[in-house]
């Protein structure tokens, strides 16, 4: 085909809204006629768009619920957690002494609220894991003896009730606060409020119910050394005023296990502490870490800044969406290689046709536009079929599979956008080589 063929072919100048009806009626005939093998080849469209969609706003949902568990840490909180040493001075230290201690002191505390500038707010609390009582009905939960103004450092919500107040803590009332699943185990058939329960020889007044959480900092519990147990992790936590745990429990916190002993020493497990300013907050975690190296020989803490971890989320989430954008995009590429293929035989197929209306006067252009029609068309039904199935599949799976997804509103319209694009590009070549068939040769083929 000569460069001025190619040049006339593209050339719809005179493309006027009653031609253009004509070719797409034209289009739909060609597509109708053909119904099995057009469904055929849009379905790599239809499934191409569908992924796009789907694996989009499945990434989405897994990312923002990730980023929502961090967020609720606080952006400008630092979170402080003993962590139980494994080295081999600290052991032998255990042998002789029989109580291991270790982990954040109060010390650390103060010297913290002194030392490093822009603190606002210091949260501590200490953990005591054993049975939790209600009558005969018993779970196997964890105590945390913390400040009246938790819920709002953690953004925990309460369910039910309300959180013990400053008032409690100070004059040492016996109240606790309890998670929800911990309230389902323990009280399976009513409301726990008002309900007392125990803890070795210590009773608590149920005053609350608090939503569960899942912890963002939690760690691999397999090698012992992260100073909040399953129970936490799991979610079974009772919330009681740390004057009241210390009051009840003393500073030795002692376990008795299927007939083994354990002694551990921690003034306190971890501690929350927030600043001013969010660019500060870097800074901050470096000065606390300073101070701590100092005062500790062992690496029995660990320090979280959440903020970090949000950055890294979102640098995660860039590249999940980047990685599962690509295998979509892959989808709709040969999604189109295929409508090109089918769009090729049919040329050949139709090669009498196209000489019988070169004879009757058609153009090089109302081929072009009448094949370039009928690629867009077929790209682009698969692609509403596709964004259709790309929105149902979300919200199956969220229904069935309890998994949040986030359709994000740009998603369906790029989506179609790439399909009808590709029904473009791979429906040129087709369209070029039908226009450029010598009307004579066309009418000769049988």
């Amino acid at each position: 085909m000569r460069p001025e063929d190619v040049g006339a072919t593209l050339n719809l100048r005179g493309l006027t809204p009653w031609r253009l009806k004509r070719s797409i009626i034209l289009g739909f005939k060609s597509i109708w006629m053909r119904k099995l093998r057009s469904l055929l080849t849009a379905l790599g469209i239809v499934f191409g768009v569908c992924s796009v969609i789907s694996m989009l706003a499945i990434g989405e949902g897994a990312s923002y619920e990730a980023q929502q568990q961090i967020k609720d840490l606080g952006s400008q909180n630092i979170i402080i957690q003993s962590v139980k040493p494994t080295n081999n001075s600290s052991a032998g230290e255990q042998t002789r002494s029989l109580v291991l201690e270790y982990g954040l002191t109060l010390r650390d505390l103060i010297q913290i609220q002194a030392t490093v500038p822009g603190v606002n707010v210091v949260v501590p609390n200490r953990r005591i894991k054993d049975f939790i009582w209600f009558q005969s009905n018993s779970v196997d939960a964890t105590a945390v003896g913390t400040v009246a103004w938790y819920p709002e450092m953690r953004s925990r919500k309460m369910v039910k009730g309300r959180f013990f107040t400053q008032v409690e803590s100070d004059s040492r009332t016996n109240v606790c606060v309890l998670t929800q699943k911990l309230a389902k185990q323990l009280f399976p058939l009513h409301s726990p409020v008002g309900k007392t329960v125990r803890m070795r020889t210590s009773y608590f007044r149920v005053i609350g119910i608090m939503e569960d959480q899942v912890d963002a900092t939690k760690v691999d519990d397999s090698s012992g050394t992260n100073p909040i147990e399953s129970g936490s992790g799991e979610g079974l936590e009772m919330f009681i005023p740390i004057t009241v745990l210390k009051d009840h429990f003393g500073d030795v916190l002692i376990k008795y296990r299927s007939g083994s002993f354990e002694a551990e020493k921690v003034e306190l497990h971890e501690v929350t502490v927030q600043v001013e300013h969010s660019d500060q907050v870097v800074a901050s975690s470096k000065a606390i870490k300073s101070i701590l190296d100092r005062n500790h020989t062992d690496q029995d803490y660990k320090i979280t800044v959440p903020l970090e971890l949000l950055k890294r989320a979102e640098r995660t989430k860039q590249i999940f969406n980047i990685v599962l954008g690509s295998i979509a995009a892959i989808s709709l590429i040969v999604g189109g290689i295929g409508i090109m293929n089918i769009m090729l035989a049919t040329v050949t197929e139709r090669t009498r046709e196209i000489g019988i209306r070169r004879a009757l006067g058609a153009k090089k252009n109302d081929i072009v536009l009448q094949f370039l029609i009928e690629t867009i068309l077929l790209s682009g039904i698969g692609g509403l079929i596709g964004v259709g199935l790309g929105i149902s599949i979300p919200q199956l799976i969220s229904h069935f599979a309890g998994m949040k997804t986030i359709i994000q509103f740009w998603a369906p319209t790029v989506a179609f956008s790439i399909s009808v694009l590709i029904g473009i590009v791979f429906g040129i070549y087709p369209a070029l080589r039908a226009a450029a068939m010598s009307p004579v040769d066309a009418l000769r083929h049988e």
